[in-house]
């Protein structure tokens, strides 16, 4: 696991509770997981949000991925973290939906042809025409 110790983060680690963390701070199963806290902080930085807002949202989606049946084992909290990025960007207007599903297929064309073990690179050809992995 990865931790992450920055006055940023202290400042998340305070305003979202749940985080999952140790006594160093935050910490991560996998690069991504890291990569969309990053991101969040970045946002919230920048001022798309408040940390208030964000753990509005962030609460909101767990409790709807927990009355679908997420067992809510801490393992997927950084899934309902990703999900609130995609729909506080959607609705605070900093992309659309159908830009999400299109880099979302573009990144599964490319990782279906990469080798396993090795970086995912997109290119032009993954943004055309409809998924067909």
């Amino acid at each position: 696991m990865t931790a992450i110790d920055d006055p940023a983060t202290r400042r998340a680690v305070e305003g979202v509770p749940g985080i999952p963390r140790d006594a160093e701070g935050p910490v991560f199963r996998e690069p991504w997981e890291g990569q969309a806290f990053a991101m969040a902080l970045t946002l919230h930085d920048r001022g798309l949000f408040s940390w208030a807002e964000w753990a509005q949202l962030l609460g909101e989606e767990i409790r709807r991925a927990q009355a679908a049946g997420d067992p809510d084992t801490g393992e997927t909290y950084y899934r309902h973290w990703w999900n609130t990025l995609e729909r506080v960007i959607t609705e605070k207007g900093v992309t659309s939906t159908d830009t999400l599903l299109r880099y979302r297929d573009a990144w599964e064309r490319a990782a279906s042809r990469t080798p396993h073990g090795k970086p995912i690179e997109l290119q032009p050809g993954d943004f055309e025409g409809p998924l067909d992995c």
